[in-house]
């Protein structure tokens, strides 16, 4: 997702649309954001978290195929930022919700710092894997593809989470 963030300004411009565009089509990324993310933690309360996440990132892969594979214009990079915009941190709500479920809230800050954490490592691989392949290749093609299989991937991930919480075993305390 970072990857779209620091590179579509870059994709659109070097497929021949204003750099207006990207910078609009980043704040529909933004602007969207807003709605995806109440919308996901609001549906988190009523249907399966792991569930949704995989229809969550079905939807992202299918999104970027259809903007990679069809017809690139203005309204068809605006349309990619506000389906970007919905699907972009509307996971968060409910991957902070299965991981409270399962573990429970007295570690939640910490156990949500590691997620975060290696979403930044994958972040950080995004971004600099963009721009390798851009210059090995002078274009993003795989790294589209890539964002492809890594939607499916994570979709078939997360079919398989159960959220109900793990059987702690309670710890007594001996008095000699």
């Amino acid at each position: 997702m970072v990857f779209i963030a620091v590179h579509l300004p870059g994709y659109l411009f070097d497929n021949g649309l204003a750099v207006q565009v990207g910078t609009t089509v980043l704040a529909l990324v933004g602007l969207f954001n807003i709605v995806g993310t109440y919308t996901a933690g609001w549906m988190g309360g009523i249907w399966s978290k792991p569930k949704l996440l995989t229809w969550l990132y079905l939807i992202r892969g299918v999104v970027i195929t259809a903007f990679v594979y069809l017809p690139l214009s203005p309204m068809s990079a605006y349309v990619f930022g506000i389906a970007m915009g919905l699907l972009w941190l509307s996971s968060v709500p409910l991957t902070n919700g299965i991981v409270a479920s399962v573990f429970g809230v007295r570690h939640l800050s910490m156990l949500g710092g590691i997620v975060f954490l290696f979403h930044q490592l994958g972040s950080f691989m995004g971004v600099w894997l963009g721009g390798y392949l851009y210059d090995l290749t002078g274009h993003y093609n795989t790294v589209w593809q890539i964002a492809i299989v890594l939607s499916v991937v994570a979709a078939a991930l997360h079919w398989f989470i159960n959220e109900k919480p793990l059987e702690r075993s309670v710890l007594t305390e001996i008095t000699p």
